[in-house]
């Protein structure tokens, strides 16, 4: 009976752990970005401190609804002179609420894309503090933030897609403020 009892224990564990290994890993907000006393917040690199924004609720499962991605082997990449004229936006620390900078760069993208057909994949990015399911988390409510926006300008959402990388894809890989605020962004990938 022992023996039957530890052999379905350890079987137990190798499925537990087999399916732990092999499961998709799930976006939920843990620690994440905490402010520290001399940090500062921007809404673009080079600009004022403004005001703290609110924190994001701790532990708030992101949900996937209405979020489309584009295999990348499917999608052709526009021109760079295209490309150019979408501009970045970028974002105060641990926030993605769009500042009003922001929210008029998003008016110019979105006239740019009412003068074409071209579909727009938006990628969120974080700067480097913080866990790795944060910053996906917030890369994705940051992408989320300025879809929505520019579904409220008359983009159809059809031609939106969303995509987080966290803090995978620095802009600038250095370790200070002044870096973190060019890497606390949402950029905008023209594609067919």
């Amino acid at each position: 009976m022992r023996k039957e009892l530890l052999g379905f224990f350890v079987v137990l564990s190798c499925v537990t752990l087999l399916a732990a290994g092999c499961a998709k890993k799930e976006l939920v907000k843990g620690e994440g970005e905490t402010p520290s006393a001399t940090s500062t917040k921007s809404s673009e690199p080079g600009t004022s401190a403004q005001a703290p924004s609110k924190s994001p609720v701790k532990d708030e499962k992101v949900q996937e609804q209405n979020i489309k991605e584009a295999p990348a082997a499917a999608t052709e990449e526009a021109t760079s002179a295209q490309q150019a004229e979408m501009e970045k936006i970028y974002f105060d620390y641990d926030s993605f609420v769009l500042s009003n900078p922001s929210r008029a760069t998003l008016s110019k993208n979105a006239g740019f894309l009412k003068n074409n057909s071209l579909k727009v994949r938006i990628e969120g990015n974080c700067d480097e503090r913080g866990s790795d399911e944060y910053n996906l988390a917030l890369g994705e409510k940051r992408a989320k933030a300025a879809m929505s926006y520019l579904v409220t300008l008359g983009i159809s959402a059809e031609r939106l897609t969303i995509i987080s990388y966290g803090k995978e894809k620095p802009a600038d890989p250095g370790h200070d403020e002044a870096a973190w605020a060019k890497n606390r962004r949402d950029e905008f990938v023209l594609t067919r």
